[in-house]
């Protein structure tokens, strides 16, 4: 296990094993270093913003920056998809619900690659469901008990205390992660849920892009991905379009009404998603950190060094230009967020998750504020850092912070849940 030792100037070092580097790590406000963020509203040219058609001009320049240097640029080969039934819609939870399971197949001429959504709606006939979207760990069959949810035959990061063995998945490995998935709490509220297992588009682990996605959009001889090309943040990002796509031929679905959301990488995962893909009529970031909603000047928690160092597999190669420089990087995290302008972002951190610093995603939704309010939307309606399991649905930015640490909870979905039914239900 790596061990933590403080410095006399209260840095946080992380001792690695010997062939590893040994990184510092600010988690005291006062090391913060001084910063200043890049303009939302102003062009990199340093002409201001100045009504809606500019605005839209400057929303596919920062996307541009961001692609070059953090996410990669997705492929724009063309592709083809194919949807097949592998469960039809089941009632489930004695009949307050239904139950589906779908394979969305990609296929280019280099191959195809399935990918099993799994979908639950409200059991009411007459009102087409608004959903939430999003992917998870451990396989479809982790986020319940249910013995009918398929068990996922691929690759899954090594977990044996929840049935996780030589990376496969066993029986006892159903409902391992259902504290995170409040399936029948979400169906009361009115609200669909659509999940599919991350691995499956890319499995998370450094192979030099052999696996998952990737290899269908490669040029002949080509071997992975160019230095500003899609890694695995871009790869989920694109799945998540095509769980979307899907949802779109759903007649019992709303696709104008589908929050997409995440948690950790996952929620780093959603900014990026909700981002490109304006069709998302809602984004949520759980506690998602370094590379999702906290800034990178700021250098609290995890950095991009520390992030590009154990999971280089995430980023573009460019990204890595930046470990311990991140003051020279032409944009920073809310303008990532400004992005999801005008629809409804919410962002939520936790007390005992300082690696992901809270303070910095609450700055930086604040900060975000300047695109919605542009945009004749109301941004952040705090102007504080809010005091635990508060919140404040009066903007079209929310954000809190609850006690505990690095998790997805009831109490987190009750919130997602109230602001959906505010911003995309326009429930009182």
């Amino acid at each position: 296990m790596p061990e933590y030792r403080l410095t006399p100037e209260g840095k946080v070092l992380l001792n690695r094993p010997p062939d590893e580097t040994e990184m510092e790590y600010i988690f005291t406000e006062e090391l913060v270093p001084l910063y200043v963020l890049p303009d939302i509203l102003k062009f990199e040219n340093g002409h201001p913003v100045t009504n809606e058609s500019e605005w839209l001009q400057r929303r596919r320049e920062l996307i541009t920056l961001f692609e070059t240097h953090v996410y990669g640029r997705s492929s724009s080969k063309p592709f083809t998809l194919e949807f097949s039934i592998e469960e039809p819609w089941t009632p489930v939870l004695n009949d307050a619900g239904l139950r589906k399971q779908v394979c969305i197949t990609i296929s280019t001429q280099k191959g195809s690659l399935s990918l099993h959504l799994l979908l639950y709606i409200p059991n009411n006939p007459i009102k087409k469901a608004p959903m939430f979207l999003g992917l998870n760990f451990k396989g479809n069959h982790s986020i319940t008990t249910d013995s009918e949810i398929i068990l996922n035959p691929g690759w899954l990061r090594a977990d044996p205390e929840n049935g996780v063995i030589n990376h496969h998945a066993t029986e006892d490995s159903r409902g391992c992660a259902a504290s995170r998935w409040p399936i029948q709490t979400i169906l009361e509220a009115g609200f669909g849920l659509a999940t599919m297992y991350y691995g499956d588009i890319d499995p998370d682990f450094d192979d030099g892009f052999q696996n998952g996605l990737h290899p269908l959009f490669y040029d002949d001889n080509q071997t992975q991905p160019a230095a500003d090309e899609w890694s695995s943040i871009g790869a989920w990002a694109f799945g998540l379009s095509r769980a979307l796509d899907y949802l779109a031929t759903e007649p019992s679905i709303d696709a104008d009404k589908v929050a997409v959301f995440g948690h950790s990488r996952l929620g780093k995962t959603s900014l990026w998603a909700g981002a490109l893909d304006t069709r998302f009529a809602m984004v949520i970031s759980n506690e998602s950190g370094c590379g999702g909603a906290a800034l990178n000047r700021r250098g609290f928690g995890e950095h991009v060094h520390a992030i590009n160092h154990t999971f280089p597999h995430w980023f573009c190669e460019n990204f890595k230009e930046y470990n311990d420089n991140e003051s020279t990087l032409p944009i920073d995290q809310h303008q990532l967020l400004a992005l999801i302008a005008p629809r409804p972002l919410y962002v939520a951190s936790a007390e005992g998750d300082q690696w992901s610093d809270p303070y910095g995603e609450f700055v930086s939704s604040k900060e975000t504020s300047a695109a919605y309010e542009f945009l004749n939307q109301p941004g952040l309606p705090n102007k504080e850092f809010p005091a635990l399991k508060t919140t404040d649905f009066s903007g079209s930015i929310a954000y809190h912070i609850r006690p505990d640490e690095h998790d997805l909870t009831e109490w987190d979905w009750l919130q997602f849940i109230a602001f959906a039914k505010k911003k995309i239900l326009h429930f009182p």
